[in-house]
């Protein structure tokens, strides 16, 4: 008798078409876990950052309304220091119409370059009840936040 010839597998055809599939919806996945991760690390660190910048402003405000310059002064980032003298600025604080009392209206955070910085809406109300909205632009510098540009 013959020997008969043992059993083969047929041979698989290559599919790298479906190999390169697999690997690029593998990158992707990837890369949303990526993209994810870091907008949930943004938000983290957008959120942390609210209350700081409210604390900043409103110490910063409420100083002004007390008429303490220099406390206010102190709050004020390097930039807007340099433009203004710590005498210039209890002279522009003490002229009228002098901010009397104030209002946060909104905080809003976002990040530039991956550093957070704020913008505080305050409602401002001056001697003899005029009243106003402003912008007080809040950057972190040394650690701590600062009141940063001209705040008024």
């Amino acid at each position: 008798m013959g020997a008969g010839q043992p059993y083969s597998r047929p041979a698989r055809r290559h599919r790298p078409m479906r190999t390169g599939l697999a690997f690029a919806g593998f990158g992707m996945a990837l890369c949303c876990v990526g993209v994810a991760g870091l907008g949930a690390w943004n938000l983290q660190t957008v959120r942390q950052a609210a209350g700081p910048i409210r604390e900043t402003a409103d110490g910063f405000l409420s100083e002004m309304t007390l008429g303490d310059s220099d406390g206010a002064y102190e709050r004020l980032c390097a930039d807007a220091r340099s433009r203004w003298s710590q005498i210039g600025f209890t002279s522009w604080m003490r002229t009228p119409p002098m901010v009397t009392d104030y209002e946060i209206t909104d905080v809003s955070v976002a990040t530039r370059g991956g550093r957070p910085h704020g913008t505080v809406t305050v409602k401002l109300t001056r001697d003899g009840g005029l009243s106003e909205e402003r912008r007080l632009p809040v950057i972190r510098e040394g650690g701590d936040w600062r009141v940063c540009g001209d705040p008024f």
